[in-house]
């Protein structure tokens, strides 16, 4: 399975691509961030990232694509940000017709490392290790798309919806059951208030 990452942001995308074979070896085919000028206008900044996106994918034809999925952040500008460029993101993959996973920081954390509060140095070393590197991607962005994408190939079906039906892991139906159970008491939440 071939995996396009994204660690979105408006000044840099990671965009990291990685192959990853049924016995879960993975094999770096990309790396890279895609930057554009704090100076510019949102809209050319939005089409900068979205035209770089594109043009990975094209060059590098995913079988899915993988995004970080802001989870909690204080910084109401780097949301709107990290906000735009998923969505710039989520739109190149639907006319490419790809299925994208959304994936929070503490869940790539945990599929690297084994411990969902991972520090990010330790997130770096293991990405690197799994991929044969020598040396860790830099910037930080480009290690946590990588990330993100093996995160993805790890936690994915081991039957290819198109191979005519999804078999999930064990961890994969308690992820499932833990995210309808936390949709559940948001919503009874909001019927009380």
């Amino acid at each position: 399975m071939r995996v396009l990452g994204i660690d979105p942001g408006l000044t840099r995308c990671g965009v990291g691509v990685v192959d990853v074979a049924p016995d879960r070896r993975a094999t770096l085919v990309a790396v890279t961030v895609i930057r554009s000028a704090p100076d510019l206008a949102l809209e050319r900044r939005l089409l900068t990232i979205g035209d770089g996106i594109e043009a990975l994918m094209d060059e590098h034809k995913p079988d899915a694509v993988a995004i970080e999925r802001v989870f909690a952040q204080h910084n109401v500008r780097t949301v709107m940000g990290v906000a735009q460029i998923s969505g710039v993101a989520l739109h190149s993959a639907a006319k490419r017709h790809l299925p994208v996973g959304l994936h929070t920081p503490s869940e790539v954390k945990a599929a690297i490392t084994g411990y969902g509060t991972a520090e990010k140095r330790q997130v770096q070393n293991m990405v690197a290790k799994v991929l044969g590197m020598t040396e860790i991607p830099k910037p930080a962005d480009a290690a946590d798309a990588l990330a993100i994408a093996i995160c993805h190939a790890w936690n994915a079906p081991l039957v290819r919806p198109d191979a005519g039906g999804v078999s999930l892991t064990p961890a994969q139906q308690a992820w499932r059951a833990a995210e309808k159970t936390a949709r559940g008491s948001v919503g009874t939440r909001r019927l009380a208030k």
